[in-house]
């Protein structure tokens, strides 16, 4: 009897160390393993101990299982096991589901919550102890245990050791599996697929419309049929080869008449004009000049009034070019007043605005095929109007021989713009857009040049020689400009004097002050104009002023380029996007000096502008070809 005793102890203080540790992981209540349905072993009545337990006086080794009572346990479960083994695999698999198992999952920690509460009140009412922990385990828990590991399920034909309400549950799951094996959806699913398969589309019941064969159809056009109006079918056209012709083609080289394209070449009047600025040609402008350099430059006062003196009219607003204006240059006659503009097109117009009516002192000619990008009078003889063009040709007009003499060629390159390197006109200093630079002798006989120097500028578009220092010339480039000294050029690559590297954008032009020198006027796309003093030529240049001015013309309009004008070198000229359009002057210190306004007469942007060398004449060339004249 003792014997019996002492193994029931040991058995149930086995399980009460089991315990501890289950209430060691959760900590918050005493937990009763009910393992799921699939591992419980059908034929088990659970016997439940309870047995004074408290945590304080607990100890490891207390409590331990014997060793004969585990083996018993274990030999229970494992005959029951091999009984139902075969039977349960092969009905649960079929009916569970994973969605069944979590429903059943669930199912089971409800009952061990409830299994608790009922334990947990019949301690209570046993022991009447507060500081008790109550622990409730089963004999099958070992059974359990092996059952889930082998992944084993009861059968569905004996119920017993499970709540009415798990009976419940699994007899609805198996009658619904069997009420849906009896639909046999799949195979209606099947004869549905072939049904569909073998249907084919009804076919309409909508008879087609006969063509009458003697009634009329839609009217179609006949020129697309090939068919005259008649009803004659007319031959097909053989198909040829479009040429596209070159929208410039090159001018032949060598000397090309001056044949007006808006004149009758054997006019008395075109005559007319052409020996009247033969003639008045011949008056030296030295004298002139050498005296205006003598002669100090007029007050800001007195000028300001000159200038407010000029006015623009319709008498001198006209259309002498067809398309943008790239360049213009006025002849320093006194007695009459000709302007000349170079046009993209590659046309060269000259206006006699003192001849009246207006349309019959406008003579236009196409000495280039592209666009002239540089217009001078040459300072030896008025009566040559130099033109440079982008097709890669300089050219001079003779009014007195009323010829285009070729003075110097390149069809490989082209040039952006020249100056005068001797003061009669003998040399010449052109710039080319991929950044060389060559010099050219008009004394030589050819249209070559002396030397062609390759420069550090990636682009040149302007070119000004020194007014006083003529071995001088500056460069404008993309972003830097440059200086050099005619005496020092190297063919294979020229290192500048000095750079002006001030500039963050685009530069559009960089011109010497007229007189003396001692300034350059820089134009550029960061919407500046600078002016830096170039008094002493070393190795740098200081910057003097900056005037904040807007250059953006946009992809419509020829850009803007400052210069000086050539009576007063301390003012430059400059075109204006501001509203109502006009052309405005600046002093080189940055103050603002005059604005000519047109209001009607003015309606458009002059982007290039000129002012006579001696008069207060300005003359302002827009993008559509139209000139605008100031004057006094």
């Amino acid at each position: 009897m003792s014997g019996s005793r002492a193994e029931a102890e040991e058995k149930v203080g086995s399980r009460q160390r089991l315990q501890v540790n289950e209430y060691k992981e959760n900590q918050n209540i005493a937990y009763v393993s009910l393992r799921p349905l699939q591992t419980t072993v059908l034929g088990k009545t659970p016997m439940v101990y309870l047995v004074p337990f408290s945590l304080s006086t607990y100890k490891p080794d207390q409590l331990k299982r014997p060793k004969s009572l585990l083996d018993k346990n274990s030999n229970n479960e494992v005959a029951c096991k091999k009984c139902k083994k075969a039977e349960i695999k092969k009905t649960c698999r079929k009916i569970l589901t994973p969605k069944m198992e979590a429903t059943s999952s669930k199912a089971e920690s409800t009952l061990q919550k409830s299994s608790l509460d009922v334990h947990a009140e019949s301690n209570k009412w046993q022991y009447k102890s507060t500081s008790d922990a109550v622990i409730l385990s089963a004999d099958t828990e070992s059974s359990q245990d092996g059952d889930s590991d082998e992944g084993t399920t009861p059968g569905m034909d004996d119920f017993s050791g499970l709540s009415p309400y798990e009976k419940k549950r699994l007899k609805n799951i198996s009658e619904n599996a069997n009420f849906f094996a009896s639909l046999q959806l799949s195979e209606s699913a099947a004869r549905l697929r072939e049904m569909i398969k073998k249907r084919q589309p009804p076919e309409s019941k909508r008879k087609k419309p006969k063509k009458k064969e003697n009634g009329t159809g839609c009217r179609r056009s006949m020129r697309l049929l090939k068919v005259d109006p008649s009803g004659v079918s007319l031959p097909a056209t053989p198909t040829q080869p479009i040429l596209v012709a070159d929208e410039n083609p090159l001018l032949p080289p060598g000397p090309l008449e001056m044949t007006s394209e808006n004149r009758d070449d054997n006019s008395e009047l075109f005559k007319g004009f052409l020996q009247t600025w033969a003639e008045v040609s011949k008056v030296s402008l030295g004298r002139t000049r050498s005296k205006n350099t003598e002669k100090e430059l007029s007050s800001i006062k007195s000028y300001k009034a000159n200038l407010n003196g000029m006015i623009i009219s319709e008498d001198t607003v006209y259309k002498v070019t067809k398309g943008p204006i790239f360049s213009m240059a006025l002849h320093p006659s006194e007695i009459r007043t000709l302007v000349a503009a170079g046009a993209r097109s590659g046309q060269v117009g000259l206006w006699d605005l003192t001849h009246q009516p207006k349309e019959d002192g406008v003579y236009i000619f196409q000495p280039h095929s592209q666009p002239v990008s540089c217009l001078y009078f040459s300072p030896a003889n008025p009566a040559h109007l130099l033109s440079l063009s982008y097709d890669g040709t300089l050219r001079c007009g003779d009014f007195s021989r009323a010829v285009f003499e070729e003075v110097y060629r390149d069809e490989r390159s082209s040039f952006s713009s020249f100056d005068f390197l001797a003061e009669d006109a003998s040399t010449l200093i052109v710039g080319h857009w991929d950044g060389s630079m060559s010099l050219v002798d008009r004394r030589t006989p050819g249209t070559s040049c002396e030397k062609l120097i390759n420069s550090s500028l990636s682009k040149i578009r302007t070119v000004h020689v020194h007014p006083v220092h003529r071995q001088y010339f500056i460069t404008a480039g993309l972003r830097d400009i440059h200086i050099y000294d005619a005496r020092c050029l190297n063919p294979s690559r020229s290192k500048p004097l000095i750079s002006l590297t001030e500039h963050t954008k685009s530069i559009a032009s960089a011109y010497f002050s007229p007189l003396t020198g001692n300034r350059v006027v820089t134009t550029c796309a960061d919407c500046k104009l600078r002016i830096f003093d170039s008094s002493c030529i070393s190795s740098k240049i200081p910057l003097l002023t900056t005037i904040r001015h807007n250059t953006i013309t946009g992809r419509w309009l020829t850009r803007f380029q400052a210069v000086w004008d050539p009576k007063q070198e301390d003012c430059i000229i400059v075109g204006s996007m501001a509203h109502p359009r006009r052309v405005e002057i600046f002093h080189e210190r940055g103050k603002w000096v005059h604005s000519f306004l047109g209001g009607e007469c003015l309606a458009s942007v002059c982007s290039i502008n000129a002012m006579h060398p001696t008069r207060y004449i300005l003359a302002g060339g827009n993008s559509s070809g139209k000139i605008h004249v100031f004057m006094n």
